[in-house]
């Protein structure tokens, strides 16, 4: 069963959670003087309208027309309640799960690639960098760069570079140029952490460039907020007054706070933020202010980290493989109002093919861990005897991500 919802439904005003959390965001501080930074620190790096969204306390900000005309290609994405899953599982729990995995890109990635886009076009920047993990976030910022006629460098995590080379060809299908980083350390593994190094480095020694980030920062779960907004339209249609629990995989945070930061002020939803075992941020780190890169040349944030120096093994959810998590997250996980729990790998696959051999579509990687929360609710409300339900964000497909389920079907995959 799936609910739709007409092209001229998608939401015509971002959510902004800022003005609504618990306490307010400590300030991001400047590298060098570890001072707060202003407007003019960020602007060698990024347009001013995302700049103002950043900092902003409207509590709705508009999406600009010509942004709409683009996310129309896709949007807005179906609601599917996940009947075989619940089947399989024997689970009195109603399972929903908001279908990203729809978008040109495969991802809910281009919910935000494409307003940054936007934003640049319109100060006049006609090149942008980036970096990327497993590859979704660079897909989607080429795609939104080729309909705006930008240039587009994306800095891909080696790890990803070499076990996911059609997410490369993707990039460059759409007019990106690509390269593995580290740049200048050719045998290392490579983390968010330095991708985001390449790629500011970049962008500051160029006039032309400016840099695109794809997850951690306000102006990108702003942009995300789409997701839940819409869901909870979809909910209503599918009969339900509200779910039970929100869950989301999380890696910097924009899935998940897309689907999960417009549920912030309704009572009795819990948040729940799943992520890998072996990069454990917001379930082992400490909450302190830390550098988003790896060879802190960006503001220091106040969020749950494992440090910035951090290198995690190279699992095959590269878009989970960041030492940080976006302040926002952080703040809310720290304030009781959104929990987290983390799964080793092994266990991540067995939902995905799970969900694979029940519902059809193989979830990414990172979807993955979403998936396998959700399981372990439904299980759980089937213990307890509730009828709970549970919405998630299905947040990309993992018809690029092959390798992974061979290497898990073979025996091959590291299950930790």
């Amino acid at each position: 069963m799936r609910w739709t919802l007409p092209s001229d439904r998608i939401p015509e005003a971002w959510f902004n959670v800022l003005p609504r959390l618990p306490e307010p965001l400590q300030p991001p501080l400047h590298p060098a003087t570890k001072q707060p930074v202003g407007p003019d620190d960020l602007a060698p790096l990024f347009p001013m309208a995302l700049i103002g969204q950043e900092m902003s306390a409207e509590p709705w900000i508009d999406v600009p027309g010509e942004v709409l005309d683009v996310l129309r290609l896709w949007r807005p994405t179906p609601l599917i309640r996940a009947r075989r899953l619940e089947e399989a599982l024997g689970t009195p729990a109603r399972i929903y799960y908001k279908d990203e995995s729809v978008s040109p890109a495969g991802s809910h990635k281009p919910n935000t690639a494409v307003p940054q886009a936007f934003y640049n076009k319109q100060d006049g920047v006609p090149r942008l960098t980036t970096e990327t993990g497993a590859g979704q976030w660079g897909s989607a910022l080429a795609f939104a760069t080729t309909l705006f006629g930008l240039e587009c460098k994306v800095y891909m995590v080696r790890t990803s570079y070499n076990q996911k080379p059609y997410r490369r060809v993707m990039m460059e299908t759409w007019g990106a140029t690509v390269e593995p980083s580290p740049v200048d350390e050719p045998d290392h593994p490579g983390s968010l952490g330095t991708a985001i190094s390449d790629a500011v480095r970049d962008a500051a020694t160029r006039d032309d460039s400016h840099y695109s980030l794809g997850s951690v920062l306000n102006h990108v779960l702003l942009h995300q907020t789409v997701i839940g907004l819409e869901a909870k339209e979809q909910l209503a249609l599918a009969g339900e007054e509200k779910p039970d629990i929100v869950i989301g995989c999380c890696g910097g945070g924009s899935n998940f706070g897309g689907i999960a930061l417009p549920f912030v002020l309704d009572e009795g939803v819990e948040l729940l933020a799943a992520e890998p075992s072996s990069c454990p941020t917001l379930t082992a780190g400490t909450f302190d202010y830390d550098f988003g890169d790896t060879a802190g040349m960006t503001p220091l944030l106040a969020m749950y980290t494992l440090g910035h120096d951090f290198i995690p093994p190279p699992i095959h959810a590269g878009g989970l493989r960041y030492h940080g998590d976006a302040p926002i997250i952080s703040n809310l996980v720290k304030s009781g109002r959104m929990r987290a729990v983390a799964y080793p790998q092994g266990k991540v696959f067995e939902a995905a093919v799970q969900f694979a051999r029940t519902q059809g579509t193989i979830p990414a990687p990172e979807t993955g861990h979403a998936v396998r929360a959700v399981v372990d609710e439904a299980l759980k409300a089937k213990e307890e005897g509730k009828e709970e339900v549970i919405l998630f964000s299905f947040s990309g497909h993992g018809l690029l991500d092959l390798q992974a389920y061979d290497d898990f079907l073979a025996g091959r995959l590291d299950a930790g």
